[in-house]
């Protein structure tokens, strides 16, 4: 039987893909665990947070913006939907269905805002507010690869 090996014995991989996966996955970890008290995932309070901030928004825009394919983006807002947060505000009869936070979303979304900010305090008080900022200098260089 194999043995688990311990993060902190694990030498780090030399495939870039991997390493930027598992540190996706450790700060999703965190973030879910911070925002578990609101019932939404990261997922769901980043879709809030840039609805919030571009509404109304086209479901082609938003998935611009958020660089994720239509589909995905449409399955992952049926249960914002369902939930009462998200309504389409089109006018009836237009294709294009536009997007903004009910006044519930709104509420969850504020409330969600407190228990995000901690879980990035988190973030901070782990890796210092100078390796946070160069991290996240250079996720910007490699989103724009």
């Amino acid at each position: 039987m194999k043995k688990k090996v311990e993060i902190a014995e694990r030498k780090p991989s030399t495939c870039t893909f991997q390493n930027l996966h598992r540190a996706s996955l450790a700060v999703t970890k965190i973030y879910d665990q911070k925002l578990s008290k609101s019932g939404l995932t990261i997922n769901q309070f980043s879709l809030l947070k840039t609805i919030n901030h571009i509404s109304p928004v086209s479901v082609s825009d938003l998935a611009l913006e958020i660089r994720l394919d239509r589909t995905t983006l449409v399955r992952n807002l049926k249960p914002l939907e369902k939930a009462g947060l998200v309504v389409d505000v089109s006018p009836k009869g237009t294709r294009n269905r536009q997007l903004q936070l009910t006044s519930d979303g709104i509420k969850r979304y504020e409330s969600a805002e407190l228990l995000w900010q901690e879980a990035q305090e988190h973030i901070e008080q782990q890796l210092g507010k100078d390796n946070l900022n160069t991290l996240i200098s250079l996720l910007f260089q490699i989103e724009t690869l």
